[in-house]
């Protein structure tokens, strides 16, 4: 498979597109301000102070500045309060260091998190939850080496999660960047015990350069940017964070033909935006997102075929669940997602759909698994959770 980056600066915000075979895969848009000017990106971490306790729902109203927060108060144990109102292990004017763990979304409030993590290249630490954690898409053989090599973080108030990105360089270099990792991580702590309420101790990358953590190096050909400071940017982060893309950064220069106009960047976003998705063969794809999940039903629609009756229904089915996981990918969907296939009588082809459904669905780079299948022949399918849906972001731009 070969990969490609593009970077584009698009009016306010910059816009990575991930594209892998000729095909754009992924789109990921830059952060745009709140109307108030105010923003609270996922990454960053805080001294915030408590406002509120719902002691009925488990959580409690955090305040990072002017922005109210969510706090899942089962996390407690592990806070570092910079500044305790009382003896309760929370209390309404605690002072304690948080991360933003998910973005604001629709009417819900941003969720923060006293499990801080620092993000690397080929791993991430983590100070809530001390395990263990490589990888499933790394070789076994390698998931073993590497829980025998980190044994002796178990001793120690970190967890590590060793990423699959890890698979294409030596142990030693993973452990390195882990070091390092582990060094910046009491160096926040030290700093907080100083700071005053509201500072944000730390500042995540920019969005466009956190996705060049994410990309997997494997088969990379180039990173394209267009816009020439921010092509300056990218390449002096890469030189210092990620040495081995700085010969894969080229700077686009053709005034006569943007790299939008060049891949028809627009024209894929607004066909990521649209409820209907068109199939090869005359059938399609209503893709619903509702508060509670998204709803996908696959419709026969102007499909001919020569096969029977049950063999035709097996074809369609077949072609819809592969257009699904790409569609899910690209529009970055996630949560619940119940998908409504063409009905089919036979046990063995509702079987062969969802094995091929999973293969389909394994290519994504986040944790996205099938769940089951009703009675009703719904597909339960979850998608983790780590940005904003495409259609969210965009809702009343495009």
């Amino acid at each position: 498979m070969t990969r490609k980056i593009l970077i584009i600066k698009e009016e306010e915000s910059v816009c990575t597109y991930f594209i892998e075979d000729g095909e754009i895969v992924e789109i990921h848009p830059g952060s745009r301000q709140d109307p108030d000017g105010q923003q609270a990106a996922l990454g960053n971490m805080y001294i915030g102070k408590v406002q509120n306790i719902v002691a009925n729902i488990g959580a409690a109203f955090i305040d990072i500045g002017g922005i109210s927060c969510y706090y899942d108060i089962s996390q407690v144990p592990h806070a570092i309060f910079t500044n305790k109102m009382g003896k309760k292990p929370l209390c309404i004017g605690d002072e304690l260091l948080v991360q933003v763990s998910r973005e604001a979304v629709k009417t819900k409030a941003p969720t923060v998190s006293s499990n801080l993590s620092l993000t690397g290249r080929y791993t991430v630490l983590t100070s809530g939850n001390t395990r263990i954690g490589v990888s499933a898409k790394l070789p076994r053989a390698l998931r073993d080496d590497y829980k025998e090599r980190l044994q002796d973080w178990k001793n120690e108030e970190y967890g590590v999660i060793v990423r699959t990105n890890a698979r294409d360089v030596p142990p030693e270099t993973v452990l390195a960047e882990l070091s390092q990792l582990k060094n910046r991580f009491r160096e926040l702590k030290q700093t907080a015990g100083s700071r005053t309420c509201f500072s944000c101790l730390y500042t995540a990358a920019r969005p466009y350069l956190t996705d060049l953590k994410n990309v997997y190096a494997s088969g990379l050909s180039e990173i394209l940017v267009e816009d020439q400071a921010l092509y300056e940017e990218i390449l002096e982060y890469s030189r210092r964070e990620q040495p081995e893309f700085v010969d894969k950064l080229r700077l686009y220069e053709d005034p006569l033909l943007p790299l939008g106009k060049l891949y028809s960047t627009q024209t894929i976003l607004e066909q990521a935006l649209r409820e209907r998705v068109w199939l090869k063969h005359g059938g399609y794809l209503i893709i619903q997102p509702t508060e509670a999940l998204t709803v996908v039903d696959v419709n026969s629609g102007k499909c001919v075929s020569k096969k029977s009756r049950p063999d035709a229904f097996l074809q369609m089915n077949l072609e819809a669940a592969q257009e699904i996981a790409k569609q899910i990918r690209l529009r970055n969907l996630s949560g619940i997602i119940v998908v409504d296939f063409i009905n089919m009588e036979k046990a063995e082809d509702m079987q062969l759909l969802l094995r091929e459904f999973r293969k389909f669905l394994s290519r994504d780079p986040i944790q996205t698994t099938l769940i089951d299948v009703t009675a009703l022949q719904l597909v339960e399918v979850t998608r983790k959770k780590l940005r904003k849906p495409l259609h969210e972001y965009w809702k009343g731009r495009v």
